[in-house]
């Protein structure tokens, strides 16, 4: 109960189905699966979590130096799949959570069935033979931006990692839920995924995987879903024709026709 608590894990759907556990990305929390976590309620047992310092987490939990690494937050999915039991599960992972769920399937790979990658990125910085969409100084420049006003800097950001900007309620959404979130921890998780770099992590992942990528996203470009692709020893990869970082807001029905169709459900 401990970590149900700790995780604010919520479990739907059918008690006797193949675990699907939905983890979300940066700023964000278990709210953001609102649209496309029910359609799996009746073939699946739906388990929702927050991360350390999002929603309705346990913040005294958080500890900066354990959190430094992505590996922390896959000892924490492995640690709630542990604590209810979870086999066969299929993890659906947006934007950072993607990475992470590589990290906790690479370290027990009998645990997973399948992985949905939803606007993945292994880094988000250029170099000279990868595409990752900023150069180093945009990212710092962003992370220090980020330092010195985390809230001004969500009210500017999150409409730009939303997209859509003919639909301004999403963005709102989206930063909102960044201003929700504990500041202190945002910033260090901000730096954490911003700063990783996790393709050399991508061949190691042997669990069949779903690459979903929108056609036109700020954050994860083209270039970065089908480098994903070409990195996974066994992956499909769907492009939605669709703007913006998250589509589980924007495009839910596009976004689980696609998870449907990869899950069998």
């Amino acid at each position: 109960m401990d970590v149900i608590r700790r995780y604010n894990v919520n479990v739907t759907g059918r008690a006797d189905g193949q675990p699907m556990v939905f983890a979300h990305g940066f700023g964000c929390d278990q709210n953001m699966w609102r649209y496309v976590a029910p359609r799996f309620e009746k073939n699946f047992r739906v388990v929702l979590f927050d991360y350390i310092g999002a929603g309705g987490s346990d913040l005294g939990a958080y500890d900066p130096e354990r959190y430094a690494s992505l590996d922390a937050y896959a000892s924490d999915v492995l640690e709630i799949c542990r604590s209810l039991d979870l086999q066969n599960v299929v993890f659906v992972g947006h934007s950072v959570s993607a990475m992470i769920g590589a990290l906790a399937a690479i370290r027990e790979p009998e645990r997973f069935a399948k992985l949905v990658f939803l606007g993945p990125s292994p880094r988000y910085i250029n170099d000279e033979t990868y595409t990752g969409g900023f150069g180093e100084e945009d990212i710092h420049e962003l992370l220090d931006s980020l330092d010195s006003n985390y809230l001004g800097w969500s009210r500017a950001m999150a409409p730009v990692i939303m997209g859509n900007p003919d639909r301004p309620e999403l963005g709102e959404e989206l930063t909102e839920s960044f201003c929700r979130t504990d500041p202190e921890i945002a910033r260090r998780f901000a730096r954490t995924t911003f700063l990783s770099d996790n393709r050399a992590d991508l061949p190691r992942v042997t669990t069949p995987t779903l690459v979903v990528q929108c056609s036109n996203d700020a954050i994860a470009p083209v270039a970065v879903g089908e480098y994903v692709r070409d990195a996974l020893p066994d992956s499909r990869f769907v492009l939605l024709p669709v703007t913006g970082h998250c589509p589980n807001l924007s495009a839910p029905d596009q976004t689980a026709d696609a998870i449907a169709a990869f899950v069998g459900e």
